[in-house]
């Protein structure tokens, strides 16, 4: 009994210096926080054609000033990253500096109305670029063979499509901005996102998986993307990345994997 004790003793130092050093390494990890937005001044290029609500209308800037608010009250990132490709960081970077210095109103763009507003607000924190334009999403094959190919699962598509863009010009006519921002960081709607890959990822015309090409691509994308949020996740920043529900809708999976960075819930700010 008493080299059990002993043994205890002995193990009990142990036992409480390993669990102080695993509060410390939890305690120092980096923070992300996923803002999934629509594009404020949609390019046109995304397969689901909206006409969007005009984030400059009064009420809409109000709605921007006291959310970017809350973030910074409650969240204070020491880095804000955007959407946007990396060959513009120098224009980006020089817009920003000019948004400082009080010389530029922020023109119609998540990574402006946003991005800029939270970074000044947190004490001028830094602006980058989170986003690869490298890898595309692969899927003209999968256009070109899906009609004969697979035409049941075109149609499937198709109709997919066409209530994605019915029910997002009706939530863009009835909703309000922060209505729209919480149904674009909703599990919910990032599922109907993701599943709209998997419903194509079968087409293979003569074992060429056009449909499995295409999901990969965009996967692969989204791969690089979270690379570099990994690459910015040093100990103790806090980073807020704001993107296309496109992208955080597979990003947040990837963070909820990942065991050397915090998730925080943008939700609870959305209001």
């Amino acid at each position: 009994m008493k080299h059990i004790l002993l043994v205890i003793a002995l193990l009990l130092p142990i036992v409480n210096l390993t669990s102080a050093i695993a509060k410390s390494i939890e305690a120092t990890k980096a923070q992300v926080m996923m803002l999934g937005v629509f594009h404020f001044s949609s390019p046109g290029k995304d397969t689901v054609k909206i006409r969007h609500l005009d984030v400059m209308a009064p009420e809409s800037q109000q709605y921007l000033q006291k959310l970017s608010a809350a973030i910074v009250k409650d969240y204070n990132p020491t880095l804000v990253l955007v959407e946007y490709n990396p060959k513009n960081d120098p224009a980006v970077q020089a817009k920003y500096k000019q948004y400082l210095q009080g010389n530029l109103e922020l023109p119609v763009n998540e990574i402006y109305q946003l991005g800029f507003r939270v970074a000044k607000a947190a004490g001028n924190v830094p602006i980058a670029t989170f986003d690869d334009r490298a890898i595309g999403w692969d899927a003209e094959r999968l256009f070109e063979t899906m009609p004969t190919s697979a035409p049941t699962l075109q149609k499937a598509f198709d109709e997919k499509i066409n209530h994605f863009t019915e029910q997002g010009n009706k939530d863009h006519q009835a909703l309000s901005l922060s209505e729209l921002l919480l149904k674009h960081n909703d599990p919910k709607f990032d599922q109907q996102n993701k599943a709209l890959y998997l419903l194509t990822n079968s087409v293979s015309t003569d074992g060429e998986f056009e449909g499995a090409r295409a999901a990969s691509s965009w996967w692969h994308r989204n791969f690089r993307m979270y690379a570099k949020i990994q690459q910015f996740a040093q100990p103790n920043e806090r980073i807020l990345v704001i993107g296309g529900q496109g992208h955080t809708a597979i990003l947040k999976d990837f963070l909820a994997l990942d065991e050397h960075i915090q998730a925080i819930d943008v939700r609870k700010f959305i209001n």
